[in-house]
């Protein structure tokens, strides 16, 4: 087998082989196929796409690129819920203990913050103490005692996806539907489960920015899960807007806690809510959406959500007394009020560039070797079609470093639109694909 001749026939726009395509991934992964032929390759699928059975077996090849975790001992339903990321997007640390609480086992493994999106395993590590990084003998275990464990991937996880991700972005190839879903469900698929959740975000603070790409995506998913005899659900959410308010690490697990105890705003509630029930209707623990809303209602009323919360943060060595009483976090140096630079309605919220603005003040990483300030960020106080008289606090800096509080102030201006109109606001919660 050639990769010349691989290239030729997508270039071509032919279909490849499953073993053209296992080819091409284990070479590549090995190294033995240089970046520039991995380059054409990928601009050829690129420009020229990959069919259902393409796309399945690419899944495929790169989920068994590198280890793979077994959870069957855990359980026979190992559901894994995914977001495509956005900005104040806390929703896996509200959902997830209510989940575990509700008596479905939640082994999950969350990334990273980079760029305009925040991280899970960064915001839990901003509870002192809290450790992300387990073996895997630990975070079965953990499942097994209390039945949640929430780490960062200490295994080498479809290593093919992150040198074909890479290589993506430096010849603009990021926005291909066929390699963005592959790339998703190969991840998914390694870490053990046979049910996967998607929260696929949607707007101007995520990576889909309109519906009908999301829609695309979302279909794909799911078919790329009936190939491969695995459940696949999407719920497409609205990133027009941050989730909630809280946008930072520490300042998104406070609002994760109070959330909790039940005090959520609107979108996070419809959002967790959203994804809970399709949980449990893929886990087989309620049979209708009124059900499960019923069951999850009851979960979070009595406390059992966030005392599961608790038990997660104290088993992972995390400091409980901070979740207890969250004055105990320390605020940042400098928490400085934005004013509206006009009256008006707020009509549009540029969303990525408020995730920019907290990585900016230090709430994130440009460069994945960069350190994260935990109490950095920044809080909402005006949303799209909230009314913001001039020089009213649209929203408030969180920082320790005074020298960037100016800029930020003029950054976090300019991405709020204020006009003496109201604008049709999106459903928080767009859309079910399954």
């Amino acid at each position: 087998m050639n990769i010349l001749n691989i290239i030729e026939k997508k270039r071509d726009k032919k279909e490849l082989s499953k073993d053209e395509i296992e080819f091409f991934i284990k070479e590549y992964t090995a190294g033995n196929i240089p970046d520039y032929q991995a380059s054409a390759l990928i601009m050829a699928i690129y420009l020229n796409g990959m069919n259902s059975r393409e796309t399945s077996d690419l899944t495929m090849a790169m989920a068994n690129s590198g280890e793979t975790l077994d959870l069957s001992d855990i359980s026979d339903i190992i559901i894994d819920k995914h977001s495509t990321g956005g900005v104040g997007d806390k929703i896996t640390i509200i959902l997830m203990p209510i989940i575990a609480a509700l008596g479905i086992p939640v082994a999950k493994m969350s990334g990273r913050g980079l760029g305009f999106t925040g991280g899970t395993a960064d915001k839990l590590e901003s509870i002192p103490g809290y450790k992300v990084d387990l073996s895997i003998e630990e975070f079965k275990q953990n499942v097994k005692d209390i039945g949640i464990s929430l780490i960062t991937s200490s295994l080498n996880l479809a290593p093919a996806d992150k040198k074909i991700y890479a290589l993506r972005d430096t010849i603009s190839c990021v926005s291909s539907i066929p390699l963005i879903a592959s790339s998703i469900m190969s991840k998914k698929i390694a870490a053990g489960a046979n049910k996967i959740l998607i929260d696929l975000t949607c707007g101007s603070g995520a990576f889909m920015k309109n519906i009908l790409s999301a829609i695309i995506l979302a279909k794909t998913m799911v078919k790329i899960g009936n190939n491969l005899n695995k459940e696949v659900r999407c719920v497409l959410t609205n990133m027009d807007e941050p989730v909630g308010k809280a946008v930072g690490n520490q300042l998104e697990i406070i609002e994760a806690v109070n959330a909790l105890k039940g005090n959520m705003p609107k979108d996070v509630e419809e959002i967790t809510y959203a994804l809970a029930e399709q949980i449990l209707l893929m886990a087989g623990k309620a049979t209708t959406q009124e059900e499960a809303n019923l069951l999850i209602k009851e979960t979070i009323s009595s406390g059992k959500a966030f005392e599961k919360f608790k038990e997660l943060v104290k088993k992972q060595g995390g400091d409980v007394s901070y979740i207890e009483d969250l004055s105990k976090f320390k605020n940042a140096k400098y928490i400085v009020p934005v004013p509206a630079k006009r009256s008006g309605t707020v009509v549009k919220i540029k969303t990525e560039s408020i995730g920019k603005t907290s990585s900016f003040i230090g709430a994130g990483r440009i460069n994945k070797t960069d350190k994260i300030d935990y109490e950095a960020g920044i809080i909402i106080n005006k949303k799209i079609n909230d009314y913001a008289k001039k020089d009213e606090p649209i929203a408030y800096i969180y920082t320790n470093q005074e020298n960037k509080v100016e800029e930020a102030i003029k950054q976090i201006q300019d991405s709020f639109v204020l006009l003496n109109i109201k604008r049709i606001k999106r459903r928080t919660v767009i859309q079910t694909i399954k």
